[in-house]
């Protein structure tokens, strides 16, 4: 029953593959792509796929290690974070600077400069998306012409001309499928998810800086007998 069922559906699909309008659109794409943007923006695109599925980036589970982290500083001193564990990149980075005796402005541009290195990488991405919506209808429609020429370059061949028909309707076909079905949604979900993030991260300088201002009186006097 079962490989009845696959049969009939592929029987059913036969029409609708033709590996010459694949080549088209599917070719002229990613060259148009590799041509337009660098390849380590290709890179991240790709790499950005995994993201996709994930839920939006929350700020909470970094706010209450932040919390514990610093009551441990008022507890055992700020030296004592240097052996906490710290997943996260950027509240690593900011840690270091105030174990350091950064100042408070200094973690909040640390923060700020490493959010928008984030976002600014996550634009990358999310841009050779949204070219890939663009680019694969237009190459669908260039499909489209050159199945038309072929057509009318062969009209004496009843055979041929079918071969020619297939190449210009479904290169449409397909390029209309890559813009609405894949690149135009992994690009507005990429596009949400940075978004969350950038803003979710906002939250994670007041309580860093605050941090870095009670803890940097308490370094100053070390810092100066040590020097």
């Amino acid at each position: 029953m079962i490989g009845t069922d696959l049969s009939q559906t592929a029987a059913l699909m036969a029409p609708f593959v033709d590996w010459p309008s694949i080549a088209i659109v599917g070719g002229g794409t990613a060259i148009a792509l590799a041509l337009r943007h660098p390849l380590g923006d290709l890179g991240r695109a790709i790499a950005a796929l995994t993201l996709a599925p994930r839920r939006r980036f929350g700020a909470d589970a970094l706010l209450m290690q932040i919390d514990a982290l610093s009551r441990i500083a008022k507890r055992h001193g700020v030296m004592q974070l240097d052996q906490s564990v710290i997943d996260d990149p950027d509240v690593g980075a900011a840690i270091a600077v105030i174990v350091d005796g950064g100042a408070p402005d200094r973690v909040a541009q640390l923060l700020d400069e490493r959010r928008t290195a984030r976002a600014e990488r996550h634009q990358a991405a999310i841009a050779v998306w949204a070219s890939m919506a663009e680019i694969a209808p237009a190459m669908g429609m260039i499909g489209t012409l050159i199945g038309l020429v072929r057509m009318f370059t062969t009209m004496s061949d009843p055979r041929a001309i079918g071969a020619a028909m297939a190449i210009a309707l479904l290169t449409t076909l397909y390029g209309a499928l890559i813009a609405t079905l894949i690149a135009l949604p992994v690009a507005s979900r990429l596009r949400a998810l940075a978004r969350a993030e950038w803003m979710e991260r906002t939250r994670l300088v007041p309580p860093l800086t605050e941090l870095a201002a009670r803890e940097q009186p308490r370094l100053r006097p070390v810092q100066e007998r040590t020097a």
